[in-house]
């Protein structure tokens, strides 16, 4: 505010003078008028400055700033005084000392927002507790006024505990504090969980500093959230995690407890620095596992409903709080272990066979399995070596095929014992996981609980007939079937396959045989054991010009004798000698054939 200088009056003053233009008494009126100047206030644009009230009307107000001319100002910028009177002082901002019709223009309004402004970035500067007025609610929490500015209150800075009805706090005065403000937009934003908050430090520290673990306090349920439940001790919170509700399996904490109920906990355990205290509910309670029933022992046959499912088991509850395990091996004798899922689910009620307990760990593990015999107690009587049965393909190997006979009885079909005659490079060949299987049981290893099986078995087997068709030196037509580096897979009668390597593929005319060709094969080779046929096209024509004394004897079987010495001439090295007798005879031949 300008302070006002006082001038002392001239005492021969003549006013008839003065009004004529003439010299007043010794003074000129140059000075007369520096003099009244002197008198005025100075003020300057955008400046708040105290001016007193001269009159007030039901529409404006007149306000005198110790200028040339006062201000009119409109009543409603008053309306937060309706005492207002003649006389009395208020601060207004100058607007303009002389608007385009030369007046002056003053606020009252402004001048109050830029003093509350100045106020209350100063509260956030000091850290101020300040007062204010909760005018109403809006989406996410309250307008309040603050020295005539409308500030925000977040719903979550009412209160330390969540407020679950925002209008028990409209119309109230109440103490905040500026927690940040947005110069830009003009946004404030106030708390009074701030100020509660403080209070509370000093009361938790005096808490923490009494608490003991397995100590018993009462205290208030605050909220409740799908992991556990935060109880309000008197000033300090405190967490029951959802496993320490109840002995038994809890879902829904709502299942134990509500909001606002008054309770009993234990401490569990606290942490000094970071001020969290973990509680208990059901460690005031008797531990379920001392009630359990003494005569309850391995063996016996116990019933219970299935609370837990897992891929590797399933929980079921005895009774509450007392939990025991049926792994998915113990639910069924098969080896093929699958999901827990497939035999049971969360509700079932189920029979079981206690399989393991101990009470000072509280474990138990159940079976089900074990309500059925075991198909491998009896299993020479039931499945005796050359038993035939009818089996489930579970799983190819490159070796065999894995087959069930029953739940729990597995056995292998090695890829030698599918067929007696097709040659087989994997078992996906022959058949397809899901099929039914006709076999022949070959060995049983009892201990690690597998059958050796066979499906060829169950036919003759026809190598023994082929034995007697495909001998030594016997000649049948065949077909190419297959071409590779080490020779050709040739296609026989009675779908019998022979080998012919590359030397024995060579025809009369010194050609090559091709794949598709069918011609005449000789058998030079006959195994029963490997089941191998090794024939020759070519050893046809050779044996055929061979003088008679050293040709090969037809349908002998391989391993006699008369055999082995036709066959030794066909595999000795030839002589220069042999060569010219070979040629002298075959000379000889065809003279006579032309004759």
């Amino acid at each position: 505010m300008t302070e006002l200088k006082v001038q002392t009056p001239i005492e021969d003053f003549d006013w008839d003078a003065f009004e004529k233009g003439e010299t007043a008494g010794s003074k000129n009126r140059e000075e007369v008028m520096k003099t009244y100047d002197e008198t005025l206030k100075t003020a300057k644009d955008n400046e708040i400055v105290t001016g007193v009230i001269k009159a007030v009307t039901k529409r404006d107000v007149r306000v005198d700033i110790g200028m040339k001319s006062d201000a009119i100002i409109s009543i409603s910028e008053f309306r937060y005084n309706p005492d207002l009177k003649v006389g009395d002082e208020v601060e207004v901002l100058v607007e303009t000392l002389e608007d385009k019709n030369g007046q002056l223009r003053l606020s009252h309004k402004k001048a109050c927002q830029t003093r509350s402004w100045d106020r209350v970035n100063s509260a956030l500067e000091n850290d101020e507790v300040i007062k204010g007025y909760v005018k109403s609610r809006t989406k996410g929490g309250m307008i309040v006024d603050i020295f005539g500015i409308e500030a925000f209150l977040p719903g979550s800075q009412i209160d330390v505990r969540p407020i679950r009805d925002y209008d028990v706090f409209v119309d109230k005065t109440m103490e905040f504090k500026v927690v940040k403000i947005n110069q830009e937009f003009k946004n404030v934003v106030v708390s009074h969980k701030a100020l509660i908050e403080a209070e509370l430090e000093a009361q938790k520290k005096e808490i923490i500093s009494r608490l003991e673990k397995g100590q018993v306090l009462e205290g208030k349920v605050k909220n409740i959230t799908p992991y556990g439940v935060f109880v309000d001790l008197g000033g300090v919170d405190g967490l029951i995690h959802i496993t320490d509700l109840s002995w038994g399996r809890v879902n829904d904490p709502r299942e134990v407890v509500e909001l606002d109920q008054d309770i009993k906990v234990a401490i569990i355990d606290f942490d000094d620095e970071k001020k969290r205290i973990a509680l208990g509910l059901k460690q005031l309670m008797p531990h379920p596992w001392d009630s359990l029933d003494e005569n309850i022992k391995v063996g016996d046959h116990i019933k219970g409903k299935v609370v837990v499912m897992t891929d590797y088991g399933a929980f079921v509850e005895v009774q509450p709080g007392v939990e025991g395990l049926i792994h998915v091996s113990e639910m069924s004798w098969s080896q093929h272990l699958r999901s827990a899922q497939d035999f049971l689910k969360v509700g079932d009620d189920v029979e079981a066979v206690v399989l393991t307990l101990d009470r000072d760990e509280r474990k138990m593990s159940l079976g089900i399995k074990q309500l059925k015999n075991d198909p491998w107690e009896n299993i020479e009587q039931k499945y005796a070596i050359g038993s035939q049965h009818t089996a489930k393909v579970r799983n190819f190997t490159n070796f065999g095929v894995f087959v069930e006979i029953e739940e729990g009885v597995d056995g292998l079909i090695h890829i030698s014992d599918l067929s007696w005659t097709k040659k087989i490079k994997h078992p996906s060949e022959f058949t397809a996981i899901g099929n039914n299987i006709e076999v022949q049981v070959l060995e049983i290893d009892k201990e690690n609980r597998r059958l050796s099986l066979g499906h060829k078995q169950l036919e003759e087997n026809p190598w023994d007939v082929f034995e007697t068709i495909f001998t030594v030196g016997s000649i049948h037509k065949g077909k190419i079937t297959e071409m590779m580096d080490k020779g050709a897979v040739i296609a026989l009668d009675h779908g019998v396959e022979g080998f012919a390597t590359p030397k024995h593929l060579v025809k009369e005319d010194g050609s090559q045989a091709k794949l598709g060709e069918e011609l005449d094969f000789k058998v030079i080779e006959f195994n029963k054991g490997t089941k191998r046929i090794i024939l020759s096209h070519s050893r046809i024509a050779e044996d055929a010009n061979k003088p008679e004394g050293i040709r090969p004897a037809k349908n002998v079987k391989k391993g006699h004798k008369e055999a082995e010495t036709v066959q030794t001439p066909s595999i000795e090295k030839t002589t220069l000698g042999d060569l010219g007798a070979l040629q002298a005879l075959k000379e000889k031949m065809q003279a006579d054939e032309s004759k």
